[in-house]
């Protein structure tokens, strides 16, 4: 399975005044998978310690944070040297030992010759409780779901989408439907890398599900086990509204639903909880679509969506069938995987998002970004209607700003704004570098 952020690991490798690497992501994104896949094609060797299972080198770090003790009880532990200049040191579940955590910056500091990528599950979590946890001394990268371009690599289509990354439009045409039938497999399937594996090796929807049931059974799992107790009915809570909240035809997550009197002050923590764990993508409201956006941000609307789209479709029962093509009712929630799918494109290319509405409600528009000085509005548009009513208000307001509506239509480029496919949208970054 190809993953995009090998290459940033590759160049982290390389820089010259490399600091610790932390990997941060929700549980079962691939984050294991990926520190070993690194350490096996770009090292001569690496050392795995699993912090929730290796109670030994739990002990090690808790007695102290000698490095040169460390190493070596390390490498008695595990039966082989760490030689620095060709071993990755690998520090999974990393949350589970606050010492290890702390650790890194004094490899940094002290011995900064050896290469550490450490991830955890709950690492977010770790880390906003860990207040004295010097930032400064690691580096971060994001891990997300299988983005759409790595789902096609994973489905045997290296060169489709490989193409798709040029948007070269006239030899993307004969294979629009191509496009449009696994982008629709896409939202069923989603980016768990497990439940595209099982895809791949079994071709069958169903299977697929009771992997995405498993995942979720996991992270309610992980409410219990890890929140703290007067949290959890609050986590729950929140975790269970989503579907409904995004099935709305206003998505502003309300308070009032998840039941009667509730107050945004009561679910704070529940909200940030799954934030850090990573399971959930909280999206605020701008007033305007001015630069910078962060200046115009509104902390009280927001929405909220969840880490994967599989996942979604999973929570509300989603057959593959309606999601393909073929049911007649599947009108609104189609638009609520849609907007699910843009977004966590958008977010796997490095975006900040943010969305508008107009004070009086009678304009809404999904997701803003900003790239390269200019603001990007987005319409997002669940099949090739191309009404785009809410964008034209933003453009005739706003003529400075870059309009895109993304839909299933082909692309198309207008005076006021520009129609891209939706199965194009993580590469929106190259056209918007060709425009600028």
């Amino acid at each position: 399975m190809y993953r995009q952020l090998i290459q940033k690991l590759v160049n982290w490798k390389s820089a010259s005044n490399r600091k610790p690497l932390v990997i941060r992501g929700a549980r079962q994104v691939g984050k294991t998978w990926l520190m070993k896949e690194f350490g096996a094609n770009h090292y001569t060797e690496q050392v795995y310690i699993n912090f929730e299972s290796n109670r030994t080198s739990k002990l090690l770090f808790e007695e102290g944070l000698d490095l040169g003790r460390i190493i070596q009880g390390l490498e008695i532990q595990l039966g082989k040297s760490i030689d620095p200049k060709n071993t990755l040191i690998i520090f999974d579940e990393i949350q589970e030992c606050p010492e290890a955590l702390t650790s890194l910056k004094y490899f940094q500091e002290q011995a900064p010759e050896y290469d550490i990528v450490a991830a955890g599950s709950l690492l977010g979590v770790a880390l906003h409780q860990q207040h004295s946890f010097p930032v400064g001394k690691v580096e971060f990268l994001d891990l997300y779901p299988l983005s759409f371009h790595e789902f096609l690599e994973a489905l045997g289509e290296k060169l489709l989408a490989e193409l798709l990354l040029k948007l070269d439009w006239s030899l993307l045409a004969p294979f629009r439907e191509k496009l449009i039938q696994y982008l629709r497999s896409y939202y069923f399937i989603g980016g768990m890398p497990e439940a595209v594996k099982t895809y791949v090796d079994q071709g069958d929807f169903f299977t697929v599900r009771t992997v995405q049931k498993r995942i979720l059974d996991a992270y309610e799992q992980d409410f219990s086990k890890h929140a703290p107790n007067d949290v959890v009915p609050r986590i729950r809570m929140i975790w269970n509204s989503i579907p409904s909240q995004l099935a709305k035809e206003n998505k502003k997550f309300i308070f009032g639903q998840l039941r009667h009197g509730a107050r945004a002050k009561e679910f704070e923590l529940a909200m940030e909880w799954l934030r850090d764990c990573g399971l959930i993508h909280k999206i605020s409201r701008v007033t305007k679509p001015g630069f910078p956006l962060k200046a115009y941000e509104d902390f009280s609307a927001f929405k909220v969506y969840l880490l994967d789209v599989g996942i979604l479709g999973a929570m509300v029962d989603m057959d593959p069938m309606s999601v393909l093509g073929g049911n007649n009712l599947f009108t609104e929630f189609k638009g609520s995987l849609t907007e699910q799918f843009v977004l966590q494109e958008l977010i796997a290319s490095g975006h900040s998002l943010y969305y508008w509405s107009s004070d009086k409600g009678i304009a809404e528009l999904d997701f803003l970004l900003q790239f390269q000085g200019k603001i990007v509005p987005i319409e997002v548009k669940a099949e090739e209607n191309l009404k785009a009513k809410s964008l034209k208000v933003v453009s005739d307001n706003y003529p400075e700003t870059t309009p895109v509506r993304a839909s299933m239509s082909d692309f198309r480029k207008e005076s006021w704004m520009t129609n891209f496919p939706l199965f194009a949208i993580g590469n929106l970054n190259v056209f918007l570098k060709k425009k600028h």
